[in-house]
Protein backbone atom coordinates (compact mmCIF):
# COMPACT_ATOMS: atom_id res chain seq x y z
CA UNK A 1 0.00 0.00 0.00
CA UNK A 2 1.30 3.50 -0.76
CA UNK A 3 2.03 5.73 1.78
CA UNK A 4 -0.53 8.08 0.39
CA UNK A 5 -3.75 5.33 1.07
CA UNK A 6 -1.81 4.52 4.37
CA UNK A 7 -2.29 8.11 5.49
CA UNK A 8 -5.84 8.24 4.04
CA UNK A 9 -6.70 5.00 6.26
CA UNK A 10 -5.17 6.28 9.12
CA UNK A 11 -6.60 10.26 9.15
CA UNK A 12 -9.87 8.03 8.11
CA UNK A 13 -9.75 5.58 11.02
CA UNK A 14 -8.55 8.24 13.95
CA UNK A 15 -12.14 9.75 12.98
CA UNK A 16 -13.86 7.08 13.41
CA UNK A 17 -12.81 6.31 16.31
CA UNK A 18 -13.11 10.32 17.75
CA UNK A 19 -16.64 9.46 15.96
CA UNK A 20 -17.61 6.54 17.86
CA UNK A 21 -16.12 7.85 21.57
CA UNK A 22 -17.97 10.59 21.12
CA UNK A 23 -21.58 9.28 20.86
CA UNK A 24 -22.79 12.87 22.11
CA UNK A 25 -21.69 14.58 18.83
CA UNK A 26 -23.84 12.32 17.08
CA UNK A 27 -27.25 12.75 18.81
CA UNK A 28 -26.32 16.58 19.39
CA UNK A 29 -26.01 16.52 15.61
CA UNK A 30 -29.28 14.84 14.91
CA UNK A 31 -30.88 16.85 17.76
CA UNK A 32 -30.78 20.23 15.96
CA UNK A 33 -32.40 19.12 12.70
CA UNK A 34 -34.99 17.25 14.48
CA UNK A 35 -36.26 20.30 16.76
CA UNK A 36 -36.70 21.75 13.55
CA UNK A 37 -38.44 18.88 11.90
CA UNK A 38 -40.81 18.27 14.74
CA UNK A 39 -41.31 21.69 16.64
CA UNK A 40 -40.77 24.68 14.45
CA UNK A 41 -42.50 22.91 10.95
CA UNK A 42 -45.65 22.58 13.11
CA UNK A 43 -45.73 26.28 13.36
CA UNK A 44 -44.54 27.26 10.19
CA UNK A 45 -46.91 25.14 8.07
CA UNK A 46 -49.42 27.63 8.30
CA UNK A 47 -47.40 30.36 7.86
CA UNK A 48 -45.33 29.88 4.93
CA UNK A 49 -47.06 28.87 1.90
CA UNK A 50 -45.73 26.85 -0.94
CA UNK A 51 -45.92 26.79 -4.56
CA UNK A 52 -45.44 24.08 -7.18
CA UNK A 53 -41.87 24.54 -7.82
CA UNK A 54 -39.07 22.32 -8.97
CA UNK A 55 -38.19 19.87 -8.25
CA UNK A 56 -41.75 19.29 -6.97
CA UNK A 57 -45.02 18.49 -8.91
CA UNK A 58 -47.57 19.17 -6.36
CA UNK A 59 -47.92 20.97 -3.23
CA UNK A 60 -46.07 19.28 -0.50
CA UNK A 61 -46.10 19.72 3.29
CA UNK A 62 -43.82 22.06 5.22
CA UNK A 63 -41.71 19.17 6.83
CA UNK A 64 -40.92 17.51 2.90
CA UNK A 65 -39.53 20.91 2.01
CA UNK A 66 -37.49 21.53 4.94
CA UNK A 67 -35.13 18.11 5.29
CA UNK A 68 -32.62 18.83 2.16
CA UNK A 69 -32.26 22.29 3.97
CA UNK A 70 -31.78 20.12 7.50
CA UNK A 71 -28.99 17.85 5.68
CA UNK A 72 -27.61 20.71 4.61
CA UNK A 73 -27.26 22.40 8.20
CA UNK A 74 -26.08 18.85 9.52
CA UNK A 75 -23.02 19.06 7.01
CA UNK A 76 -22.72 22.64 7.72
CA UNK A 77 -21.93 21.70 11.50
CA UNK A 78 -20.56 19.09 11.12
CA UNK A 79 -17.76 21.17 9.37
CA UNK A 80 -17.33 23.42 11.34
CA UNK A 81 -17.36 20.78 14.44
CA UNK A 82 -13.84 19.47 12.47
CA UNK A 83 -13.01 23.04 12.39
CA UNK A 84 -13.16 23.00 16.30
CA UNK A 85 -11.17 19.62 15.98
CA UNK A 86 -8.70 20.67 13.56
CA UNK A 87 -8.26 23.60 16.22
CA UNK A 88 -7.81 21.47 19.09
CA UNK A 89 -5.41 19.70 17.72
CA UNK A 90 -3.19 22.46 17.05
CA UNK A 91 -3.20 23.54 20.29
CA UNK A 92 -1.93 19.79 21.77
CA UNK A 93 0.20 19.49 19.33
CA UNK A 94 -0.86 16.61 16.89
CA UNK A 95 -1.97 18.60 14.00
CA UNK A 96 1.42 20.25 14.22
CA UNK A 97 2.81 16.24 13.87
CA UNK A 98 0.27 15.35 11.61
CA UNK A 99 1.60 18.39 8.58
CA UNK A 100 4.87 17.56 9.42
CA UNK A 101 4.57 13.88 8.18
CA UNK A 102 6.55 13.18 4.56
CA UNK A 103 3.58 13.47 2.51
CA UNK A 104 2.04 16.75 0.68
CA UNK A 105 0.34 19.10 3.22
CA UNK A 106 -2.67 19.44 0.30
CA UNK A 107 -2.63 15.36 0.59
CA UNK A 108 -3.09 15.16 4.46
CA UNK A 109 -5.64 17.91 4.52
CA UNK A 110 -7.37 16.32 2.07
CA UNK A 111 -7.83 13.30 3.87
CA UNK A 112 -8.96 15.10 7.01
CA UNK A 113 -11.32 16.81 4.62
CA UNK A 114 -12.80 13.19 3.38
CA UNK A 115 -12.91 11.56 6.75
CA UNK A 116 -15.55 14.69 8.31
CA UNK A 117 -17.21 14.65 4.80
CA UNK A 118 -17.95 10.59 5.50
CA UNK A 119 -19.30 11.27 9.41
CA UNK A 120 -21.56 13.88 7.97
CA UNK A 121 -22.56 11.99 5.43
CA UNK A 122 -23.24 9.12 7.86
CA UNK A 123 -25.44 11.42 10.06
CA UNK A 124 -27.33 12.89 7.10
CA UNK A 125 -28.86 9.20 6.62
CA UNK A 126 -29.19 8.66 10.10
CA UNK A 127 -31.73 11.81 9.99
CA UNK A 128 -33.31 10.90 6.66
CA UNK A 129 -34.00 7.61 7.88
CA UNK A 130 -35.58 9.28 11.26
CA UNK A 131 -37.64 11.50 8.97
CA UNK A 132 -39.33 9.18 6.44
CA UNK A 133 -40.13 7.21 9.95
CA UNK A 134 -41.86 10.51 11.12
CA UNK A 135 -43.92 10.72 8.16
CA UNK A 136 -41.87 12.80 5.67
CA UNK A 137 -42.72 11.00 2.31
CA UNK A 138 -39.29 11.13 0.20
CA UNK A 139 -38.84 9.00 -2.94
CA UNK A 140 -37.09 5.53 -2.49
CA UNK A 141 -34.65 6.25 -4.95
CA UNK A 142 -33.87 9.44 -3.45
CA UNK A 143 -32.07 7.39 -0.79
CA UNK A 144 -29.69 6.66 -3.34
CA UNK A 145 -29.15 9.68 -5.82
CA UNK A 146 -28.91 11.84 -2.80
CA UNK A 147 -25.64 10.35 -1.85
CA UNK A 148 -23.24 11.98 -4.69
CA UNK A 149 -24.98 15.30 -3.16
CA UNK A 150 -24.18 14.91 0.13
CA UNK A 151 -20.60 14.44 -0.72
CA UNK A 152 -20.34 17.23 -3.14
CA UNK A 153 -21.96 19.58 -0.44
CA UNK A 154 -19.66 17.87 2.18
CA UNK A 155 -16.92 18.53 1.07
CA UNK A 156 -17.70 22.08 0.05
CA UNK A 157 -18.60 23.08 4.07
CA UNK A 158 -15.67 20.93 5.07
CA UNK A 159 -14.06 23.06 2.96
CA UNK A 160 -15.15 26.41 4.52
CA UNK A 161 -14.02 24.73 7.66
CA UNK A 162 -10.77 23.82 7.24
CA UNK A 163 -9.95 27.45 5.54
CA UNK A 164 -11.99 28.73 9.22
CA UNK A 165 -9.42 26.90 11.03
CA UNK A 166 -6.40 28.41 9.64
CA UNK A 167 -7.46 31.55 11.02
CA UNK A 168 -8.95 30.50 14.58
CA UNK A 169 -5.98 30.79 17.10
CA UNK A 170 -8.27 29.71 19.95
CA UNK A 171 -11.20 27.35 20.71
CA UNK A 172 -12.74 30.35 22.52
CA UNK A 173 -12.96 32.35 19.06
CA UNK A 174 -15.13 28.80 18.00
CA UNK A 175 -18.33 30.91 19.30
CA UNK A 176 -17.53 33.59 17.74
CA UNK A 177 -17.28 31.80 14.46
CA UNK A 178 -21.03 30.28 15.13
CA UNK A 179 -22.49 33.78 15.29
CA UNK A 180 -20.72 34.76 12.54
CA UNK A 181 -20.57 32.08 10.12
CA UNK A 182 -22.53 29.20 10.53
CA UNK A 183 -25.99 31.16 11.12
CA UNK A 184 -26.29 33.29 8.42
CA UNK A 185 -25.07 30.99 5.94
CA UNK A 186 -27.86 29.41 7.44
CA UNK A 187 -31.08 31.27 7.53
CA UNK A 188 -29.88 33.67 4.71
CA UNK A 189 -30.47 30.71 2.35
CA UNK A 190 -33.30 28.41 0.91
CA UNK A 191 -33.14 26.04 4.12
CA UNK A 192 -36.20 27.09 5.39
CA UNK A 193 -38.20 29.13 2.85
CA UNK A 194 -38.24 29.16 -1.14
CA UNK A 195 -36.36 31.88 -2.71
CA UNK A 196 -39.60 33.59 -4.15
CA UNK A 197 -40.84 34.29 -0.26
CA UNK A 198 -37.60 36.05 0.23
CA UNK A 199 -38.23 38.13 -3.17
CA UNK A 200 -41.79 39.09 -1.55
CA UNK A 201 -39.66 41.18 1.10
CA UNK A 202 -36.90 42.19 -0.58
CA UNK A 203 -34.72 42.03 -4.00
CA UNK A 204 -31.73 42.46 -2.26
CA UNK A 205 -32.02 39.89 0.61
CA UNK A 206 -33.22 37.48 -2.07
CA UNK A 207 -30.07 37.97 -4.14
CA UNK A 208 -27.95 37.99 -1.25
CA UNK A 209 -29.27 34.40 -0.72
CA UNK A 210 -28.98 33.06 -4.53
CA UNK A 211 -25.39 33.81 -4.23
CA UNK A 212 -25.15 32.25 -0.54
CA UNK A 213 -23.00 28.49 -1.14
CA UNK A 214 -25.31 27.15 1.19
CA UNK A 215 -28.18 27.29 -0.61
CA UNK A 216 -26.67 26.19 -3.78
CA UNK A 217 -25.68 22.91 -1.62
CA UNK A 218 -29.03 22.71 -0.63
CA UNK A 219 -30.55 23.17 -3.79
CA UNK A 220 -28.15 19.98 -4.96
CA UNK A 221 -29.83 18.03 -2.19
CA UNK A 222 -33.14 18.82 -2.82
CA UNK A 223 -32.94 18.10 -6.03
CA UNK A 224 -30.54 15.13 -5.67
CA UNK A 225 -33.81 13.53 -2.96
CA UNK A 226 -36.08 13.50 -6.65
CA UNK A 227 -33.75 12.32 -8.89
CA UNK A 228 -33.00 15.12 -10.73
CA UNK A 229 -29.97 16.98 -11.95
CA UNK A 230 -29.14 20.83 -11.04
CA UNK A 231 -26.76 21.84 -12.86
CA UNK A 232 -26.16 25.39 -11.88
CA UNK A 233 -26.19 24.56 -7.99
CA UNK A 234 -24.03 21.65 -8.74
CA UNK A 235 -20.97 24.07 -10.99
CA UNK A 236 -21.78 26.87 -7.91
CA UNK A 237 -21.14 24.29 -5.00
CA UNK A 238 -17.81 22.70 -6.89
CA UNK A 239 -16.74 26.51 -7.30
CA UNK A 240 -17.31 27.03 -3.89
CA UNK A 241 -15.43 23.90 -2.70
CA UNK A 242 -12.34 24.91 -4.48
CA UNK A 243 -12.17 28.57 -3.50
CA UNK A 244 -12.55 27.37 0.40
CA UNK A 245 -9.81 24.65 -0.34
CA UNK A 246 -7.33 26.84 -1.85
CA UNK A 247 -8.09 29.23 0.83
CA UNK A 248 -7.28 26.59 3.11
CA UNK A 249 -4.29 25.07 1.67
CA UNK A 250 -2.74 28.69 1.47
CA UNK A 251 -3.71 29.34 5.06
CA UNK A 252 -2.25 25.89 6.02
CA UNK A 253 0.80 26.66 3.85
CA UNK A 254 3.79 28.35 6.67
CA UNK A 255 5.41 29.99 4.03
CA UNK A 256 2.60 32.57 3.19
CA UNK A 257 -0.84 31.45 4.85
CA UNK A 258 -1.92 32.17 8.32
CA UNK A 259 -0.44 29.19 10.01
CA UNK A 260 3.57 30.13 9.32
CA UNK A 261 3.58 31.09 13.15
CA UNK A 262 1.83 27.96 14.05
CA UNK A 263 3.41 25.48 12.19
Amino acid sequence: MSPHLIALRAIVAREALRFLHQRSRFFAALVRPLVWLVVFAAGFRAALGLSITPPYTTYIEYETYIVPGLCGMILLFNGMQSSLSLVYDREMGSMRLLLTAPLPRWWLLLCKLLAGTAVGVLQCYAFLLIAALWGVRLPALGFLTVLPALVVAGLMLGALGLALSSLIRQLENFAGVMNFVIFPMFFLSSALYPLWRMEEASQLLRDICAVNPFTQAVELIRFALYAQPNGPALGWTLLAMAAFLGLSLWGYDPARGMMRQKT
